[in-house]
């Protein structure tokens, strides 16, 4: 297994980590609060960071895997060429919003370092809690570099989107699964 790979399998078990620790911290809660009409002091503000967690993280590896959803109907009835330029422009513009989201998480990470203030229910140092934020533009940063080498290079011929249409018809899908209840068109 080379060293790609194992970063790749790393970011999706890291994802499915922190996504099993929210929710079995939420069903604990739950179960607590219901059932033994007690609580966790922590739990709300830990799922709070964890969730910041996998917000970030879970963008990166939307970029990676090409999730993300958006409208490209214009830019589709372009050039090829053309559709390569647009879309080194908007990994461009994206780049420099995540540039400049990641200076303000540094900033904001500094700030906490300097206040030193510890979270609110959990004994941690705030700053320690709030990397997240550079980590996860860093590597939200790191995947659109690749996304635009890829398009530079003609790996790709353009920024590329989830297309779930596209999916379904490659994959032969619609139709076959249906339920009782629908409509044949």
């Amino acid at each position: 297994m080379n060293l790609r790979t194992v970063w790749h399998r790393l970011e999706e078990w890291l994802l499915a980590a922190i996504l099993a620790a929210m929710t079995l911290l939420s069903f604990v809660q739950v179960v607590l609060r219901y059932v033994f009409n007690a609580s966790i002091l922590w739990g709300l503000e830990a799922n709070f960071y964890l969730f910041g967690w996998l917000v970030l993280i879970g963008a990166a590896y939307c970029v990676r895997v090409k999730a993300h959803i958006g409208v490209d109907a214009v830019v589709r009835l372009l050039s090829p060429p053309a559709q390569r330029w647009v879309g080194l422009l908007v990994v461009l513009l994206v780049i420099v919003y995540t540039l400049l989201m990641l200076y303000g998480s540094w900033v904001y990470l500094d700030r906490l370092y300097i206040l030193d203030v510890d979270a609110e229910d959990i004994p941690i140092k705030r700053w320690i809690l709030s990397l997240c934020l550079p980590i996860g533009f860093a590597l939200i940063l790191i995947r659109l570099i690749e996304m635009g080498w890829r398009i530079l290079t003609g790996q790709s011929r353009g920024y590329e989107l989830a297309d779930e249409a596209e999916d379904v018809i490659r994959d032969g899908i619609y139709g076959q699964d249906t339920d009782t209840g629908t409509v044949a068109r």
